[in-house]
């Protein structure tokens, strides 16, 4: 997968469990931004789970995956805040933090058992997470003669797009989100078909969910 093109991400909070010898370890998946918001997530796990010993931690932020964090929180080294990072890593994961937090059930886990078991919890949070591509696209807005709308509308359903934003005034103008690698074919096939009357422009650029134009 080219990162600067696409990447995947979690639409939605997951939660999961896993059991080690009566350490409960909870995991929480969510999406985020930025540091602080990925900071703010552990801070709310800290205050809801504040009688628990541990509340270990990993991030991946940036399309690239360029900012990483992880923490064992008190665990022994390398046993809990790096398997998590691997975990998201491991599965393509950007602007996303886990959280797991630790009851202790009275018995050491030795170092096996801890890498074990908090992978598994952060594993069970993503699989309860809902998975979003992301990929990188351009936002354009069009204005045409209604003469031309409905040759418009169709071409763009033949390349599964849906207009939104429709304005009918002494003109017609809508929005619409295609990837980036299409973005310039769609523009040409209007330009084309409304014999170069169609008014173009860029709106925006940036990462939305893949099938926003509906193609592969």
């Amino acid at each position: 997968m080219a990162l600067e093109k696409e990447y995947l991400t979690v639409r939605s909070i997951g939660k999961g469990e896993y059991t080690e010898k009566k350490s409960r370890f909870l995991g929480e998946i969510h999406p985020v931004s930025t540091e602080e918001e990925a900071a703010a997530v552990v801070a709310q796990a800290r205050k809801r789970y504040y009688d628990a010993r541990h509340h270990c931690y990993a991030w991946i932020l940036g399309e690239d995956g360029s900012v990483k964090k992880a923490s064992d929180d008190g665990e022994p080294s390398g046993t809990a805040g790096v398997p998590m990072l691997k975990v998201l890593d491991g599965a393509g994961i950007r602007n996303a933090v886990v959280v797991v937090t630790r009851y202790f059930g009275g018995t050491l886990l030795g170092t096996g058992g801890l890498v074990r078991s908090y992978t598994q919890a952060a594993q069970a949070a993503l699989l309860n997470a809902q998975i979003a591509r992301m990929c990188k696209c351009r936002v354009i807005g069009v204005e045409i003669d209604y003469s031309l709308l409905d040759k418009s509308l169709y071409y763009l359903k033949q390349q599964k797009i849906e207009p939104y934003d429709r304005v009918y005034t002494d003109k017609v103008s809508f929005m619409i989100t295609v990837r980036e690698d299409r973005a310039d074919q769609i523009c040409s096939g209007l330009t084309a078909l409304s014999g170069a009357a169609a008014e173009i422009i860029t709106v925006e650029e940036g990462f939305f969910p893949l099938d926003i134009d509906g193609a592969d």
